[in-house]
């Protein structure tokens, strides 16, 4: 599985189609191109290319059944992005209560 830094993430995550798509698939299940396109306004081509964006920073799993290529989401691939996240809030926090306390 590739390891992608949160930076990787946050901008595959930065596209509206992606997040929307990422949505789509996080109910759990595989799902394929043709029905990720079915219940979208894009054409597969154009689906195709935002979900191999997803795969590649490791936010999807693919799956071959025949002739379909089904995607599976990976929610564990958000750890290193939520830790980062939380790292940042954290000192964001520690940076808010120390100038609260100066101001006392």
């Amino acid at each position: 599985m590739p390891s992608s830094s949160p930076a990787d993430i946050f901008a595959a995550l930065g596209d509206p189609t992606r997040l929307a798509l990422l949505v789509a698939l996080r109910s759990g299940g595989t799902r394929s191109i043709a029905r990720l396109a079915a219940t979208s306004a894009m054409t597969r081509q154009a689906v195709t290319k935002h979900l191999k964006i997803l795969e590649r920073v490791g936010l999807l799993r693919v799956e071959q059944s025949g002739r379909e290529t089904h995607f599976i989401y990976r929610p564990e691939a958000l750890d290193g992005a939520r830790a980062y996240l939380d790292a940042i809030g954290g000192r964001w926090s520690d940076v808010g209560s120390a100038v609260r306390s100066a101001r006392v």
